[in-house]
């Protein structure tokens, strides 16, 4: 275990996973321009962002099973069920509208995560809605926030390539949130606010993770292969599905093929040997 960590870093990593999440609000710049986004174009980039969040994945792990495979698949395996798991838990607080002394339950099952806190929202009392989706975007940002952390913890560079791939994800999970807003008359300044807190959990969630990994040198390829199981369970729950849904299947595959061929390349070149 190592007895300090270096601050500098600390704040290194704090900044580059607070730009991550600043990089939700440029999903609400085109709204600057146009009044409506086609489903086909935000499904487009949900695929786009994808590719480059499973090349981030493959690249977690391919630095950690440098260190230990066994270590690195355990990790995978912890970070891809333990989210899965919370969600499931979360899906048993079933809120809706209130009846009497009692709560109507919602069914949130087979929805991905934009998808169920829109649900929530239309359907649950306020108190016990807005706890939910505090717990949902947490989660959500969760993976990513970690991801960001032990990257960066793997070095510098790797780091780098971490926090881009999960900063263009996080553009068109902005502009989701930001159709759904200013449908309903917000303004472009707003829906790039909200989309910006939604990912505040990020930079909060990469400093713990990096600090972890800094001082527990040994765990580093658990919490490599922990980022990609959580990284990678986002993709396939969530990003996926919702580029299937307005993209369909081909034109998904060939943009996340594209986009994580792309980000792959990446590492290979500017990391060092």
């Amino acid at each position: 275990m190592a007895a300090f960590f270096d601050i500098q870093s600390v704040v290194v990593v704090f900044l580059v996973a607070l730009g991550t999440a600043l990089a939700t609000g440029l999903g609400a710049l085109p709204f600057l321009f146009v009044r409506n986004m086609s489903v086909r174009s935000i499904a487009l980039a949900s695929g786009l962002a994808a590719g480059f969040m499973i090349g981030a994945s493959i690249g977690l792990g391919f630095e950690g099973a440098t260190h230990s495979v066994y270590q690195m698949v355990g990790g995978l395996g912890i970070g891809y069920f333990g989210i899965s798991l919370s969600m499931r838990l979360i899906d048993r607080w079933n809120v809706g509208p209130v009846t009497g002394n009692s709560i109507a339950p919602v069914d949130t099952s087979g929805l991905t995560i934009s998808e169920e806190i829109a649900a929530v929202r239309r359907s649950a009392s306020m108190f016990s809605a807005g706890m939910r989706i505090v717990l949902i975007m947490t989660i959500h940002s969760f993976s990513e926030g970690v991801g960001i952390g032990v990257g960066w913890g793997g070095g510098k560079s790797f780091g780098v390539l971490v926090a881009i791939a999960i900063a263009v994800h996080n553009i068109p999970e902005g502009l989701a949130i930001s159709v759904a807003l200013v449908a309903r008359g917000a303004s472009v300044g707003r829906a790039a606010w909200m989309s910006i807190v939604s990912s505040l959990p990020q930079p909060l969630m990469a400093v713990p993770a990096f600090i972890f990994v800094e001082s527990f040198s040994s765990l580093l390829p658990w919490g490599l292969g922990f980022a990609a199981g959580a990284m990678l369970w986002m993709t396939f729950s969530d990003l996926l599905p919702d580029a299937v849904a307005g993209a369909g299947v081909r034109l998904t595959a060939a943009a996340a093929c594209i986009s994580a061929v792309i980000m792959v390349i990446f590492q290979v070149k500017l990391l060092p040997s």
